[in-house]
C-alpha cells in the first residue's frame, strides 16, 4: 500500500531513526499495518547487547509511534512540513513480551482509539510471526515550530 519512497515522503525520520519499512494495509480514519525489516545493521545493535543482539523496546514504540503519525496524517489528509512536527507524547500500558533479534520482521498494527483536543490516542501491537513482542496505547499531537 505505500512504499518506502511514500513513506519518506510522509515522516521526517531518516536512518538510522526511520523505523518504518513499508505499509502493508491503511484504513482510513481506523487503522494501519506497517513493517520493520530488523537487520543485523542496525546500529544500536554493536552495544544492546553484543553478544545477542537485542532491539530495544524504545525504539518498538518509536516505530509504533511513526506508523500511528502515518496513520494520522492520512486522516488528516495532510503531510508534515518545516513549520509543523508530529510529537509522540505519552504512552500507557507499555508491555514488552516477546525479545525481538536480527532477521525478525516486525508487524506494526495501530488502530485509533480516539482524538480530543488534538490530542490522538492509538492502540499498539508490534508482532513477529503470530507471538506479540509489544503492546502500548499512545498519544501524538501535532505541534508548530520555529
Amino acid at each position: 500500500m505505500m512504499d518506502i519512497h511514500a513513506i519518506l515522503k510522509q515522516l521526517p525520520h531518516r536512518y538510522p531513526f526511520l523505523l518504518v519499512d513499508k505499509v502493508l494495509e491503511l484504513e482510513s480514519n481506523t487503522r494501519i499495518k506497517a513493517i520493520k525489516n530488523v537487520t543485523f545493521n542496525e546500529p544500536y545493535f554493536q552495544g544492546h547487547f553484543p553478544g545477542r543482539p537485542v532491539m530495544p523496546g524504545v525504539l518498538m514504540l518509536e516505530a509504533l509511534a511513526q506508523a500511528a503519525g502515518l496513520l494520522a496524517f492520512d486522516a488528516m489528509g495532510q503531510v508534515p512540513d518545516e513549520n509543523n512536527i508530529y510529537y509522540f507524547v505519552g504512552i500507557d500500558a507499555a508491555r514488552f513480551k516477546r525479545p525481538v533479534e536480527p532477521g525478525d520482521q516486525l508487524v506494526l498494527e495501530i488502530t485509533i482509539d480516539r482524538v480530543r483536543g488534538g490530542i490522538w490516542k492509538f492502540k499498539g501491537v508490534a508482532r513477529v510471526g503470530d507471538e506479540v513482542a509489544c503492546e502500548a496505547n499512545l498519544m501524538c499531537t501535532m505541534r508548530a515550530v520555529g
